[in-house]
């Protein structure tokens, strides 16, 4: 069975998720979002094992879509600071509640994680 299509024109939702589902997108929306505008090193370097290159795409294309601003100061460097649009600032009531959500399911993980952990703690000590 073949994938289907979804036109993007007629579901928004289509186009939204394929815009935000792109590897390392929501990772950058987070952090200009938790940290404010931000210049591309810093960015880079909030976003744990993302390259330059991939960083630089994302920083493209969710420009392009509206999402995040780009201001450009000419200095020696050149000041490049990124951030996120009014209409994105939206997500931030979404990133809040996955927050909690996270927080919540983290908290309830902890006493099987324990559990595990002391478990493992048990197998380690004994021999092979």
């Amino acid at each position: 069975m073949g994938k289907k299509e979804i036109d993007t024109h007629v579901c928004p939702m289509a186009g939204l998720l394929e815009t935000l589902t792109r590897p390392w997108t929501l990772h950058v929306l987070w952090a200009l979002s938790h940290n404010g505008p931000m210049r591309f090193g810093a960015l880079r370097r909030s976003i744990e094992g993302v390259s330059s290159r991939v960083l630089t795409e994302r920083l493209r294309v969710l420009e392009e879509k509206g999402f995040i601003y780009r201001d450009y100061k000419p200095s020696i460097p050149p000041e490049v600071t990124y951030g996120l649009t009014k209409r994105t600032a939206e997500i931030q009531e979404v990133f809040a509640e996955l927050g909690r959500l996270a927080q919540k399911w983290k908290m309830e993980d902890e006493p099987r994680r324990a559990g595990r952990v002391r478990s493992a703690e048990r197998t380690a000590s004994r021999p092979c």
